[in-house]
């Protein structure tokens, strides 16, 4: 919203300076964006006589003049044709930027002759259209003094932005009744007068709504006058328009683009005679037709309630948007009909959008315009056209009426302290409301407000505490502290969030890269990975390749991997912490962490290198990193238990299963199954592993936070080594636990180091060779201790595996 200052002054009678204006429209909520000032823009312009003006030696249209600046005579090419002298002009000197253009003045020749600086024309000031010719100011315009407020071109512009909330500050009448309320002023009351009109209009309206689209324009109100001059404006309205951005285009048009920003009241003037018949305001028609003032043919489309204005021709305008080219009032008319009306806000909004137009009727209408001001508006309208046009008037044509609520609120005084903890007294809360154009009556702690109708945003007491409080200022609102709370306070993460946090630190710590993947994957993506029901399906999706709620992480993450590989990037390793949905129910939503690694990338490191073999990451190494974030959660990986088998969209052969027992499932790693990657056209092979969050349980709380005693012993380890001949279906995991299951307190480790199949070994048959450490505590072990052990030993795998002790 843009305003001059002395067009703010014409309601707001205050003495105040321009600092102190803008600083209280911050505060009361009137948030100041820039301030223009045209003085101080063209402050390098100034008033210049010129002496000489002679014939350009090689040159007809060209001029040699001696331009005198006050201090000093300067040469000047010039060829416009009223350069001559004694006349004074706008004088530009060297090192001058010129505003409309932003060319740089400097020292140059022009046919030969040297030349210092410019004599301008209103349109390279921005003044106007004219470049005839050069400006020429009054013959007492003082030498060397700035043009700018000779001219009264020092008048300052000012744009504030307006929340939706605030139609009513979108005139510059609503902006000085805000300023008039904080106290920096007094409102001058400018309430129209009726006008009275000399005979009945031959034009007519009705309004022709079916039952319930009555509301998009309940009242509709037009004045014909007849025998109007529509010449230029004056200049004082074409200069405040230019102003705020707008193009003076004839008095008519100017009249009411001025008091749209002048009470924030749109309205729309028709050439009468342009008009076939009557006028009806109705709910446009699927492949109706018009071609607006911005020159544009827009056509209604089914299913869209677009209100439009007609005459029995068709549509001429679209109500609260825009006016019709047809019957637009042109530099010769001469008979008009003046249209002032109220537009339902969310509606014009809707009509706005389908049909893709922005104005500033349509920007004031979706903020809601005062009801009451229709009359009002449409007598400023008509006076202002009589006043700068002339004609007569006609009685003004009505129909419809406002839709006026009167809305009226029980307020106690002391909720002002109570919301915001402003001490403010219950005269000066009375005070504040009045000069806003609320109605207070009531003398006791509780009064009655009665709300404008230019604020249909005001709707209970908090909203009339705000009102309070920005006009008071905000910033004298008290600090106060929240108390402090006695009791020990919530951590302020969750298990799971926590959760979420370990596993991201700990696989970022192994050289994984995090990716963030869409969260919807392609239909036949997701059935691979045991997705794909009906209920996960968008209903409005963005594209045909995310159409369905991802039932896993992996299809996003192996698509990057691709998008890398196709770039030239084999070795990766990836990893993703998110949602995963199996149905629509919060009892079907999960978080994974999953991760992917490919190529020759390890936790080592990745790539080749000229020492050793470049290794390719495999099951083990995915392995690792699924107990790593188990680790990281509070698990102890040796309890956990890994089973061959896992989801179809692992390899078969090179896949696991970690769990806690076999109906805990924590997660799942292994190898993709090749048919997988064919499907997403990725190049293999690839490792992955899942992590179920929610599925790993929560560890015990310790009795105390302190850390158990270190218990070292003073005792030499004892280390035997085992070698197992068992079915080749046997796992080491099997063996490895009941070797360590022989002695609970002395073993303290079992580590594999050799397996053996094929050659000498009976087909369907292995070799397995474990280390067991044992460490004793309060004795140094006899050779009796270590045989009965290692009896112990060979007796549980034997049991656990069917095998025998190798020779």
């Amino acid at each position: 919203m843009k305003f001059t200052l002395s067009w703010l002054k014409d309601y707001l009678d205050t003495d105040a300076s321009l600092e102190e204006i803008l600083d209280k429209l911050t505060v009361i909520g009137l948030e100041v964006e820039e301030v223009i000032d045209p003085a101080n823009l063209l402050k390098d312009f100034t008033v210049a006589y010129v002496e000489e003006a002679v014939q350009h030696p090689d040159a007809d249209r060209l001029r040699v003049c001696k331009v005198n600046t006050g201090k000093e005579v300067l040469q000047i090419v010039c060829g416009a044709p009223n350069a001559r002298e004694g006349i004074k002009v706008v004088l530009a000197q060297n090192g001058s930027v010129i505003p409309t253009n932003g060319m740089v003045l400097k020292p140059t020749k022009i046919r030969g002759v040297e030349s210092n600086g410019m004599m301008c024309s209103e349109r390279e000031m921005g003044l106007s259209d004219e470049h005839d010719g050069i400006m020429e100011l009054p013959a007492d315009a003082p030498i060397g003094e700035p043009f700018a407020p000779l001219l009264g071109l020092d008048d300052p512009v000012i744009d504030i932005a307006i929340t939706p909330n605030r139609g009513d500050a979108l005139g510059v009448y609503g902006v000085a009744r805000d300023l008039a309320g904080s106290g920096i002023g007094t409102l001058k009351e400018n309430t129209p007068k009726p006008v009275s009109g000399k005979f009945d209009s031959s034009v007519d309206v009705t309004l022709k709504f079916e039952d319930g689209d009555s509301t998009i324009c309940p009242i509709f109100t037009g004045v014909y006058v007849k025998g109007v001059t529509n010449g230029p404006s004056p200049e004082w309205m074409q200069k405040r328009l230019r102003a705020i951005g707008l193009r003076p285009i004839n008095a008519l048009v100017d009249i009411t683009n001025y008091i749209t920003y002048d009470r924030g009241r749109p309205l729309h003037v028709y050439d009468a005679d342009k008009l076939t018949g009557n006028i009806h305001v109705r709910m446009g028609k699927p492949g109706e037709t018009m071609r607006a003032l911005d020159g544009k043919d827009y056509e209604i489309k089914v299913g869209t309630d677009i209100c439009v204005i007609a005459d029995d021709s068709g549509p001429i305008g679209f109500g609260g948007i825009m006016g019709g080219e047809t019957t637009g009032s042109q530099p010769d008319t001469t008979n008009v009909f003046i249209e002032c009306a109220w537009f339902d806000p969310i509606l014009t909004a809707r009509a706005g959008r389908a049909l893709g137009i922005q104005s500033d009727a349509r920007y004031r209408f979706e903020r809601t315009c005062d009801p009451a001001f229709v009359l009002p508006g449409q007598n400023a309208a008509v006076q202002m056209v009589l006043d700068l046009c002339g004609g007569e008037s006609s009685n003004m044509v009505i129909a419809g009426e406002a839709p006026l609520e009167d809305k009226i609120i029980d307020f106690p005084l002391s909720e002002v302290k109570r919301l915001v903890g402003l001490e403010v007294s219950d005269i000066e809360i009375k005070t504040v409301l009045k000069r806003l154009g609320f109605w207070v009556s009531g003398t006791g702690e509780e009064v009655k407000v009665a709300i404008p109708t230019f604020r249909p945003d005001v709707h209970g007491k908090a909203d009339i505490v705000e009102e309070v409080a920005r006009i008071i200022g905000v910033d004298q609102v008290p600090n106060t502290p929240l108390p402090r709370l006695s009791a020990v306070t919530q951590p302020p993460l969750t298990e799971r969030q926590k959760r979420i946090r370990a596993s991201r630190r700990q696989l970022a710590a192994r050289g994984m890269v995090e990716a963030v993947t869409w969260s919807f994957t392609e239909k036949k993506l997701a059935e691979l990975f045991g997705g794909g029901k009906p209920e996960l399906a968008l209903i409005n999706p963005i594209s045909a390749e995310l159409s369905d709620m991802r039932p896993s992480l992996l299809p996003g993450l192996l698509q990057a991997v691709q998008r890398n590989v196709d770039r030239g990037l084999n070795d990766l390793a990836l990893f993703e912490v998110g949602q995963i949905f199996l149905g629509d129910q919060p009892d079907e939503q999960f978080t994974h962490a999953t991760g992917i690694r490919r190529g020759a990338v390890q936790i080592a490191g990745s790539g080749r290198h000229w020492r050793d073999a470049a290794d390719v990451a495999d099951v083990f190494d995915i392995r690792a990193d699924a107990l790593a974030v188990l680790e990281s959660m509070g698990l102890d990986s040796s309890k956990l238990q890994i089973v061959s088998g896992g989801p179809s969209w692992y390899h078969p052969g090179r896949s696991g299963k970690i769990q806690l027992g076999p109906k805990n499932v924590i997660g799942s790693f292994g190898e993709l199954h090749p048919k997988i990657l064919d499907d997403l056209k990725v190049d293999g092979p690839v490792c992955a592993f899942e992590i179920t969050i929610e599925a790993v349980p929560t560890p015990k709380k310790k009795a105390t936070k302190s850390r158990s005693a270190l218990i070292l012993s003073d005792l030499q380890p004892v280390r035997r080594d085992f070698a197992f001949v068992v079915n080749a279906d046997v796992t080491a995991a099997t063996i490895l636990r009941a070797a360590s299951g022989a002695d609970k307190k002395l073993i303290t480790a079992v580590n594999l180091f050799d397996l053996y199949e094929g050659g000498r070994m009976e087909e369907g048959k292995k070799s397995v060779a474990f280390e067991v450490t044992l460490q004793p505590k309060d004795k140094t072990l006899t050779d009796e201790d270590i045989e009965a052990i290692s009896n112990k030993i060979v007796t549980m795998v034997t049991k656990a595996t069917g095998g025998e002790l190798r020779a």
